[in-house]
């Protein structure tokens, strides 16, 4: 791991997830910039000290140079230090994991998807909310045509936690994603839109094929947005709504998907992840659980407790590092990839991520928020 020590969220998270299944045993890493605390906080999670490095460059050559070298790495640092950690070890022979947007640039995107692709490395991106089961069971009722041809998606990603300038109030978390060097070029577009972008492209398998952008910057004196509202023109003549904001008082983590077809509708809500709520044209709404014996088995294969017994994020994170593992083994042995490495995100879904921020702040600062072509979907 790179990254992810001592009070580091996403670090924690990471490290649930990799645990939780058994496919990984994390042994190395360079946690903190300060090697020291690093190695204290190495020290505690039952790494040796040894392996605890200063930093990447030194991790690179060290684990190079031992039999036991580590097999894939996570990187969970601030974006604008993303493509440099991921680009040195693709180039080193080292498979990866890393946290959204995948790069702060398309330029970057662009290549680092392409050197994925030139040296055979898995690269894979932690978009966490198409590992929840009742997302996939959502896709797959799409995709057998459930919904009839797809017309409408809304998705949308409220919270409050950056309501108030806490950025200049010591949190470090909020000052790294406001500062346009560190987190790239969109606020609430990049950090939470992203996640609702790919959330609706995974569930409804329609490609974006424009966007036009109203960006809003509520908090005096934050230099990126806080709020956002993206149309979505789809190829076949969907349309999309999408939504992020950072500053919407008493929402938690919002994140709600809505997609309505010529025969019926779905709904998804975050904070209710085991559920589906499924509707056909003039029918009553019907409630799909998770854990049902008749869901398929993209759903069923990432469902690890009985009917009634909730999964949530955690576990959704699970899945991903679960299917990072399947695509790895599969590549490595030689073997088709099974149902757990299946809609699994890897460098194209994140060159599809920058893009699309890429387009909406193009759109809005340039174009008065006129359509734009997107460029990768």
């Amino acid at each position: 791991m790179v990254g992810g020590g001592e009070g580091a969220y996403i670090g924690g998270i990471h490290r649930f997830a990799a645990r939780l299944d058994n496919h990984f045993d994390l042994i190395a890493g360079a946690f903190d910039v300060d090697a020291e605390r690093g190695r204290d906080f190495a020290s505690k999670n039952f790494i040796d000290r040894d392996r605890s490095y200063g930093d990447y460059v030194e991790m690179i050559a060290r684990e190079q140079a031992r039999g036991d070298r580590i097999d894939i790495v996570a990187i969970c640092t601030p974006n604008h230090t993303h493509f440099p950690i991921a680009k040195a070890f693709l180039e080193a022979g080292f498979d990866v994991i890393c946290e959204k947007p995948m790069t702060t640039t398309i330029e970057d995107a662009i290549a680092l998807h392409e050197l994925a692709q030139t040296t055979g490395r898995f690269l894979g991106i932690t978009y966490t909310y198409s590992g929840y089961p009742m997302v996939h069971e959502a896709r797959a009722m799409v995709a057998r045509g459930d919904l009839g041809a797809v017309r409408v998606v809304q998705v949308e990603y409220p919270l409050e936690w950056m309501a108030t300038g806490i950025e200049l109030q010591g949190n470090q978390q909020a000052a790294w994603r406001t500062d346009p060097k560190k987190n790239g070029r969109g606020g609430s577009i990049g950090d939470i839109g992203t996640h609702a972008y790919h959330l609706a492209g995974f569930v409804t398998g329609l490609k974006a094929e424009a966007v036009a952008a109203d960006l809003a910057t509520f908090v005096e004196g934050r230099a990126l947005d806080d709020n956002a509202h993206v149309m979505i023109r789809y190829e076949g003549g969907a349309r999309g709504l999408l939504w992020s904001s950072q500053v919407a008082i008493g929402q938690s983590n919002g994140l709600r998907l809505r997609v309505f077809g010529e025969k019926a509708s779905l709904i998804w809500h975050q904070e209710q992840p085991n559920e589906l709520i499924f509707t056909r044209l003039f029918g009553a709404p019907e409630t799909i659980k998770r854990g049902r014996e008749d869901l398929t088995d993209g759903a069923g294969v990432r469902t690890r407790t009985p009917p009634g017994h909730p999964e949530g994020y955690i576990e959704a994170f699970t899945n991903l590092y679960s299917g990072f593992a399947a695509i790895v083994r599969a590549r490595d042995e030689g073997r088709t990839v099974g149902p757990f490495g299946e809609g699994i995100p890897t460098s194209y879904d994140g060159l599809k991520g920058v893009a699309f921020v890429d387009a909406v702040v193009d759109s809005h600062e340039r174009h008065n928020g006129g359509w734009l072509p997107l460029q990768f979907a």
